[in-house]
């Protein structure tokens, strides 16, 4: 390292943002996350053991993803490349694994690779490095905010260990603020700063989990409040309340608040309550959950729970996710709004959903039972020999293009899966299936 490099990194342990400098050099300074880094745990023997394989952290922001990949850096004995998906290049890459294949020829070294933000890398750049991965030049470690499974390519995760992150709890989020405060190292415990009991409590529920976003904020606090009578610096509820000017919603994008918010939102479409609808949708839109998340979730209500009762409601709810993706924010929420609407405001069925759960349920319990003969094909050779085919009478040569024969096997032919509904066009249908004489009692 020459002269500039070490100022370069001198001024960076001291001028660096506070969530930069705080982070822990140990496994044992790590707060939260202890259901894979506690001491019991594979993830905490692994580093320790320094017997690391390829890792994706999984995770939303300020849940220590970066972190624990630093970690990693201070206790492996190989060495250790970072890199960022956002500004890489294939450039980088190629040095990257030049440099690799140098730690391992020369010095017979492992390479651990650091690549944040892994799921903006393309397709293509992720394919680069399997290779690399597979025959042990690279160990990756990815970390991304998005769900890897849609994110990151399937033969890169075939080859790692998924590790979800989770938001830190507020004891957690109350515990590295008065660290921050106190640690006259690596901390603000120089500036002789107090935090008032209200104000971390405040701090510690508004973050939402988010470490870094509560340690910005008490930093701001400490560096923009004037010293009072006794000298010291307070932060009270009212400095915290100017340091975070907009509330972090509590929505964990892989937590309980995930799965609570979407199942209100599909609940409230279901349910025809368009002003819970938009409420709920924009929750999720403020938190910055995944637009083609939401997307798939209407499109899923809208064969669900409207069905042919309104077949355009999937039209409109399939054509809305494929905007979104070309569209993105802000513009998508517009979309996102007008399909979720159109499926709240929809007439409701759920019968395509119970005729083909009911079907599954009794193809499961029951036989393959014969396809009547006429129904088989009758083009390949011997089918007529085999009375394939035979007496197959062609719909269209009938009135109303319909004529009545037997589809189902003898076995299944007196039961029924498929029960219209009143609402909506399925009342239409259930009057044409009348129309031409293919209704049933059971519709």
């Amino acid at each position: 390292m020459n002269l500039l490099d070490y100022m370069s990194e001198q001024k960076k342990e001291t001028e660096s943002p506070l969530a930069s400098r705080l982070r822990p050099t140990t496994l044992d300074e790590v707060v939260g996350q202890k259901h894979i880094i506690g001491k019991d745990k594979l993830l905490y023997r692994a580093i320790q053991a320094d017997k690391l394989s390829s890792l994706i952290f999984y995770g939303p922001p300020g849940t220590g993803k970066t972190t624990l990949a630093k970690v990693i850096a201070n206790t492996t004995s190989a060495a250790f490349l970072q890199i960022n998906a956002t500004s890489a290049g294939k450039k980088d890459m190629e040095e990257v694994v030049e440099k690799a294949k140098e730690n391992w020829g020369a010095y017979g070294r492992k390479t651990i690779l650091f690549i944040d933000e892994i799921h903006r890398f393309n397709k293509s750049q992720q394919d680069y490095l399997l290779p690399f991965v597979e025959d042990g030049t690279i160990v990756l470690i990815g970390a991304t905010t998005e769900n890897p499974y849609f994110e990151v390519n399937g033969a890169l995760l075939s080859r790692s260990i998924i590790f979800e992150l989770k938001a830190l709890e507020k004891d957690e989020i109350k515990e590295l603020l008065l660290r921050a405060v106190t640690d006259k190292e690596k901390g603000l415990g120089s500036f002789d700063a107090v935090i008032e009991k209200d104000a971390l409590e405040f701090l510690a529920d508004i973050s939402g989990g988010d470490a870094r976003s509560a340690l910005n904020a008490i930093e701001l606090g400490v560096l923009t409040t004037e010293r009072g009578a006794d000298g010291k610096i307070h932060i009270t509820m009212e400095v915290a309340e100017e340091c975070i000017q907009k509330r972090v919603l509590r929505y964990d994008k892989t937590g309980d608040n995930h799965y609570d918010t979407i199942s209100a939102f599909i609940k409230s479409m279901r349910g025809s309550d368009p002003d819970a609808v938009v409420y709920y949708l924009a929750r999720m839109l403020y938190a910055g959950e995944d637009i083609k998340f939401i997307a798939r979730r209407i499109m899923i209500c809208a064969a669900e729970d409207v069905s042919n009762a309104d077949p355009q409601a999937l039209v409109v709810a399939t054509a809305a996710a494929q905007a979104v993706e070309r569209l993105g924010m802000p513009e998508a929420r517009i979309v996102l709004s007008q399909a979720a609407l159109y499926v709240a405001c929809a007439p409701k069925s759920n019968s395509a959903i119970v005729a083909i759960d009911d079907a599954m349920d009794y193809v499961k319990t029951h036989p393959n039972y014969r396809i009547p003969a006429h129904l088989m094909d009758a083009h390949y050779k011997s089918a007529a020999k085999l009375g394939h085919g035979i007496g197959y009478q062609y719909s269209h040569d009938y009135e109303n293009h319909y004529v009545r024969q037997q589809y189902l096997p003898d076995e299944v032919e007196s039961e029924h899966f498929f029960h219209l509904s009143e609402n909506g066009y399925e009342k239409e249908i259930k009057q044409h299936m009348k129309k031409i004489g293919a209704d049933k009692e059971e519709w």
